[in-house]
């Protein structure tokens, strides 16, 4: 938890090693629409507004990423805040979501690692959830993000 000018924060993050060099990971996962390759629970990603790879991009994405009561997809419309191919990073801001995680800032970034291997950090924010446990919340987007630190290795073989 992380208290900034008064309002909290529930924080999590992950990482992972892939074993291919930083570059490639980089193309990977710096292509808006591949999310869809390297993100197992991730069905669909669909253009809303601006250009992949740009700041004030939009997507909408969808699949079995949050439960949902009702057993149906769970869904996202995320902007893009920031890309930095320099330093192999960007952030995402989810603006609407039908998991109550409206807000939430979730970013990535590549450290090279030693023998063409890449470390993956992926962190998230977000608002404490009414009715939700920080706990659950982190372990849940915590579980879904090292699964996409986990397929990645594999999409860039595909």
């Amino acid at each position: 938890m992380e208290v900034e000018a008064g309002v909290v924060k529930w924080l999590g993050s992950v990482r992972g090693i892939v074993d291919a060099p930083m570059d490639k990971v980089w193309t990977m996962v710096s292509q808006t629409k591949k999310v869809v390759e390297w993100m197992p629970m991730v069905e669909r990603c669909t253009d809303l507004a601006g250009e992949g790879g740009v700041p004030g991009y939009v997507r909408f994405v969808s699949g079995f990423m949050f439960p949902q009561q009702d057993g149906d997809r769970s869904w996202i419309k995320e902007r893009l805040v920031s890309m930095d191919s320099t330093s192999h990073s960007y952030v995402f801001k989810m603006e609407a979501s039908n998991a109550g995680l409206d807000g939430s800032i979730n970013t990535l970034k590549l450290v090279d690692y030693w023998d063409d291997s890449t470390l993956v950090n992926r962190s998230f924010q977000t608002d404490p959830l009414e009715g939700a446990s920080e706990d659950s919340i982190i372990v849940t987007q915590g579980f879904l993000y090292k699964s996409g630190i986990n397929r990645i290795e594999d999409a860039l073989k595909a």
